[in-house]
């Protein structure tokens, strides 16, 4: 794995774990929520299968 694609895995979790505690704290709401973790996820695979 390059050092981009580590990077991505890293970062990736991490943005998920930030929008699941906004979710909980009540500053997003569901859709919200489920936007930001599916963009993530969708940029992180294209980003890392492009590598």
């Amino acid at each position: 794995m390059t050092d981009a694609q580590i990077g991505l895995v890293v970062a990736a979790p991490v943005i998920i774990g930030f929008a699941l505690m906004l979710y909980r704290m009540g500053v997003l709401q569901g859709a919200g929520t489920l936007s930001a973790v599916g963009a993530s996820l969708v940029i992180a695979a294209v980003l890392f299968f492009g590598q």
